[in-house]
């Protein structure tokens, strides 16, 4: 049961840590009406500061999981050979997206990220409590985010502070070719790069897999600029 508490508990420091970069770095951007693109800019400066400060905190060295804590003994599901830890993360990353969807489309609170992200001033005469609603939503993305961190240690079974950089600049990719805000977008963006990689690396070399992630991203920005499920101008939810 310890690692579980323990990756419970990296989840939700994640999210506090999440409310309080948005408080610090991107609530004055908002309160000034910044452009998205200096969002973006912002955040990527945060990502480089928390990079550091985790080093001088726990140092460069990667930490390694408690050896047999999943099995790695693969077994075949038709012509593809998995090991038990993919087959959770698979599952666990569905789950989450399912859940996501769901709150986000199906619930109160999901339409009110919604009216927030479209019009905050207009949500807010509607009694729209949008710090709060920015505070909740700020939550929730880190404390995904820690997910995917704890699952990609997992996979890799080594965890140190730059072990999120290149997917992070993947990430910005799959919210590009995606749509800013487009939560299917991003998720058919988020497969579709992760099977060019397979394919690349498979029949072509693991070295160009990268390079064929920013190929498509090139390429999305030349056919489909405003994501790939393209919405009126201004929507963001």
């Amino acid at each position: 049961h310890a690692p579980a508490g323990q990756a419970l508990a990296g989840v939700l420091v994640a999210g506090l840590v999440g409310v309080a970069c948005d408080s610090l770095l991107l609530g004055p951007l908002r309160r000034a009406r910044a452009p998205e693109l200096s969002t973006l800019i912002v955040t990527l400066g945060g990502v480089l500061l928390m990079n550091s400060l985790m080093q001088v905190a726990f140092g460069a060295e990667a930490r390694r999981f408690p050896a047999r804590l999943f099995s790695q003994d693969p077994f075949a599901v038709g012509p593809l050979l998995v090991t038990p830890l993919q087959l959770a993360i698979v599952v666990t990353v569905m789950v989450l997206v399912g859940l996501l969807v769901w709150f986000v489309e199906r619930t109160r609170v999901g339409g009110a990220i919604r009216a927030v992200a479209e019009r905050p001033d207009t949500a807010a005469l509607m009694g729209v409590d949008v710090g709060r609603i920015v505070a909740g939503v700020s939550f929730l993305s880190a404390a995904l985010a820690g997910t995917a961190g704890i699952l990609i240690g997992l996979n890799v079974n080594a965890v140190h502070p730059y072990m999120g950089e290149s997917m992070m600049l993947k990430a910005f990719a799959v919210i590009i070719i995606g749509g800013l805000g487009d939560i299917r977008g991003a998720l058919v963006a988020g497969l579709a790069l992760g099977l060019i990689e397979v394919l690349v690396a498979a029949y072509l070399s693991s070295d160009l897999k990268d390079a064929a992630a920013f190929v498509a991203l090139i390429l999305a920005l030349w056919l489909r600029p405003h994501g790939l499920f393209a919405r009126p101008s201004g929507s963001r939810a």
